[in-house]
């Protein structure tokens, strides 16, 4: 296959990651600044798998037991520290404002209270948005609800810099990126034209991708699944679940339904070359091979749910995937407190709260894609889903282009302890060139002064630190 083809299978878009959830403050060691804060940087890591791991292991009694050292590079980290934090900072970076937006609401979602909606349900709507083009009307309905929250969050930035909610600050971006936002949440709410089908623009990509191999591409999913990422420690993802997703770019079909909505969270433009003229086209531009699988399905502290019969899995990536976020928003939900009511949520009833839909209007009418039909939008605004308070947790989103930036700027100089750089996963790559890859990431690092983490097993993550003076 060309390089040009493997390219377009990854997208020009990361919507989601391309390995498994890792905790970031498990390290043997942190720095910790004079002001008590530990310091995440994240590059690229496509959607908020990281930072929904490592908070589930922050608990309120959690103090700082941390040894002074000097500032640690990890690409990813191995095992969980007995360093405690009080003040976790988590910094993200992405290249483009579409991947923010979806972090923002994929975070936002993750720290909706037990009272407003029950995690199993919380869990089914996350991986419908996380993994599918196409979703259910009412997850649809969650989602510009969900729009309509972080609109009005951001628009309050850019009118008093001040934050609804004090885990997600977005200040720090600039005015013409928050505007941005505000319209992205906006054509997710009321989409501003109406687009072609979802499946037929999945089918579009999928058709580019394979050229003359469409005809056979059952076989071609087959092939990508049981030499590739099977090959690759993937072995738990499921043949009729891959080729599904891989025919339609629906991965999580959490309920029996009508999975016929756009996404419009995975839609996103792209600018083409037509002509000698710039044309915009919107659709889906994100990765069609390696599947959301590898985020949330691939790993489990569980390991029934790895068990096998007959050499086959009996849990299928999708039932890990679930198990999975279910668990990290039942530690979410035994840790946050509503700041709308003060009592904490009881642990042992976290998955049956009193009320199991979210508050929102009864009279809410499910619309079409695409369609300009829309019920009092006003009141809709009026009736807020309630998040969590993590105390001690802040999460700031920074501009696409600050990375090059950051060590001209005093504030930032050796200011993280931990840095996660991500790099796009290309299933089509030999191993060969996957080797050739690894061994470059370790010469940038070793003349950047790192040095390889000598202790860490066989991982998907590259783990390095810096060198002592």
């Amino acid at each position: 296959m060309s390089a040009r083809r493997s390219v377009e299978g990854a997208g020009c878009v990361t919507w989601w990651g391309f390995g498994p959830a890792r905790d970031l403050l498990s390290s043997d060691v942190h720095t910790v600044r004079s002001g008590g804060e530990l310091n995440i940087l994240l590059v690229g890591s496509g959607d908020p798998r990281h930072i929904l791991k490592t908070l589930s292991g922050i608990t309120e009694s959690d103090v700082i037991r941390v040894s002074e050292t000097e500032t640690l590079l990890h690409m990813m980290s191995q095992m969980r520290s007995d360093a405690h934090v009080d003040v976790l900072q988590v910094w993200v970076i992405e290249n483009s404002m579409e991947v923010v937006a979806r972090q923002l609401l994929l975070i936002y979602w993750s720290l909706l209270s037990p009272e407003t909606i029950s995690v199993h349900k919380k869990t089914e709507v996350f991986l419908e948005i996380f993994g599918n083009c196409e979703i259910r009307s009412e997850t649809e309905e969650f989602l510009k609800q969900a729009s309509r929250d972080l609109c009005q969050s951001i628009t309050n930035t850019l009118v008093s810099d001040s934050h609804t909610h004090a885990c997600l600050d977005t200040s720090l971006l600039k005015f013409k990126e928050r505007d941005d936002l505000v319209q992205i949440l906006k054509s997710w709410e009321r989409p501003p034209s109406v687009p072609a089908s979802a499946r037929q623009v999945w089918d579009a990509r999928v058709r580019q991708h394979l050229g003359a191999r469409y005809d056979s591409r059952q076989g071609c999913f087959d092939w990508d699944l049981t030499m590739k990422l099977h090959q690759r420690g993937c072995g738990v993802i499921n043949k009729h679940q891959y080729v599904k997703w891989r025919e339609s770019g629906v991965a999580f079909e959490m309920r029996e339904g009508l999975y016929q909505t756009a996404n419009q969270s995975l839609l996103s433009t792209r600018v083409f070359n037509h002509r000698g003229n710039r044309v915009l086209v919107r659709g889906y531009w994100g990765d069609i091979v390696s599947s959301p699988y590898l985020s949330f399905g691939i790993e489990t502290d569980d390991k029934h749910l790895l068990k096998k019969h007959n050499n086959q899995h009996v849990k299928t990536a999708q039932d890990i995937s679930e198990a999975n976020v279910l668990a990290l928003f039942e530690c979410l939900a035994s840790r946050g407190r509503c700041p709308l009511n003060k009592d904490a949520p009881d642990p042992s009833s976290t998955c049956n709260p009193p009320t199991d839909d979210p508050q929102r209007p009864e009279d809410t009418q499910t619309n079409d894609i695409g369609s300009q039909t829309h019920t009092k939008p006003a009141e809709k605004t009026s009736h807020p889903f309630n998040l969590m308070d993590i105390k001690g947790v802040k999460i700031s989103f920074l501009s696409p282009d600050s990375l090059s930036k950051l060590p001209l700027k005093d504030r930032h100089k050796n200011l993280f302890n931990t840095i996660y750089c991500s790099a796009s996963h290309l299933l089509d790559l030999s191993r060969e060139q996957v080797s050739g890859f690894a061994e470059r990431v370790k010469d940038i690092a070793e003349e950047s002064g790192f040095t390889p983490n000598l202790n860490q097993s066989a991982d998907v993550y590259s783990t390095f630190t810096l060198k002592q003076n």
